[in-house]
């Protein structure tokens, strides 16, 4: 690979949604060993908006648009999980845009701390695909809490050349016998619990049922035996697939990016049950002290190029339709993604807000499950 392309790999290498922040040593490394071009000293950073968000998103490569308008990159506070991201805003800190996920809207906007998006003032707007953000639970008064930004997948990265697929891709990869000890998946209950409803055949429309409770922990209970690791640590499940140790694992979209440009012979399964869709996006603080230009960051994050970026270089999806446009379908297939990501979008499971009691008591029983109890 040249510069560029270890630039790109470690970033999406590196980039975890659930984890902790591991890449930004890794991220200033890349940054200053590869100009990204001369950035005009028009305002003080006072006079900027800060975006609260995931680390791997505080980069220039998202931000063309806001800066050939403004000049500069806006400020950047970053959080490792969503859940510590909300304690701190509730804390008092204040960013102008947040980067939440989807299913959490309902708890965030209960917090009192957002203020809904005015959408017309978005040149932007018109080319984001709706299915990503009308649910209910979205919108007031017709306007939105979250635009959408990025989305992907959670389903299987595997070994082409080592695990022995019969038939279709499926869930059940990941539950087989010949293949024991040599699985893996992220251990966050916010990926693996929607993930095992989906292979113990639970609608997730009953998630939080009784019954759902029950098929989903004796399937995962059951499955424990054959697994290697658990970890959210998406470096150690790409290392573990690249050496051989791992021949399948849970992952994100940008793992099968990853090995791909190590050369790695890897495919990101499209399981016949339908992968495990995620949504995130941007919200705006009620007090947002640089209103007019945090309205800019949103707009730059739903532009063309930041999603020409996010598909190619993180693997993810783009809520702007038209970047998809620059992608081949062969290309973009190999990414679990399509020319036309509605039909991705149709074929998945959308994760769904659920109260703080089920979290808790659903990450209590999860916990249990991988210590082995």
């Amino acid at each position: 690979m040249d510069v560029i392309d270890q630039l790109h790999a470690v970033r999406s290498g590196k980039l975890s949604r659930r984890a902790f922040n591991r890449s930004l040593m890794a991220l200033g490394i890349g940054l200053t060993a590869v100009p990204l071009g001369a950035r005009r000293a028009l305002a003080a950073p006072e006079d900027h908006p800060t975006f609260f968000t995931w680390g791997g998103f505080d980069i220039p490569e998202l931000f063309v648009e806001y800066q050939a308008k403004h000049g500069e990159m806006p400020n950047f506070s970053t959080f490792g999980g969503s859940e510590e991201a909300l304690v701190k805003l509730r804390s008092g800190f204040v960013a102008d845009v947040s980067h939440p996920c989807l299913s959490g809207v309902p708890r965030w906007v209960e917090t009192g701390l957002f203020q809904p998006i005015d959408t017309s003032r978005l040149s932007n707007w018109p080319n984001v695909m709706p299915e990503l953000y009308n649910a209910d639970f979205n919108q007031t008064e017709g306007k939105f809490w979250l635009v959408p930004f990025d989305w992907g997948q959670t389903s299987i990265t595997y070994r082409t050349d080592l695990f022995d697929l019969q038939g279709e891709e499926s869930w059940a990869m990941l539950s087989d016998q010949r293949h024991a000890g040599r699985l893996g998946m992220l251990s966050s209950g916010g990926d693996a619990w929607w993930c095992g409803a989906i292979m113990a055949g639970v609608p997730l429309s009953e998630i939080a049922t009784e019954d759902a409770f029950t098929r989903i922990s004796d399937f995962m209970r059951a499955q424990r035996p054959l697994i290697r690791i658990y970890t959210d640590d998406t470096t150690s499940l790409e290392q573990a697939l690249a050496s051989g140790e791992l021949v399948a694992a849970m992952t994100w979209n940008s793992s099968a990016v990853t090995l791909r440009a190590q050369d790695v012979p890897v495919a990101f399964a499209q399981p016949k049950e339908g992968a495990l869709t995620w949504v995130c996006g941007v919200m705006l603080h009620k007090d947002a002290p640089h209103l007019d230009r945090a309205y800019d960051v949103i707009d730059s994050l739903i532009s063309v190029p930041s999603g020409i970026f996010n598909i190619g270089t993180y693997g993810y999806g783009h809520s702007n339709m038209k970047a998809f446009d620059n992608f081949d379908e062969a290309t973009l297939r190999g990414l679990g993604l399509s020319k036309n990501p509605i039909e991705i979008l149709q074929a998945g499971h959308f994760m769904t807000p659920q109260s703080a009691d089920w979290e808790a008591r659903m990450n209590s029983t999860w916990e249990k499950i991988k210590a082995g109890f």
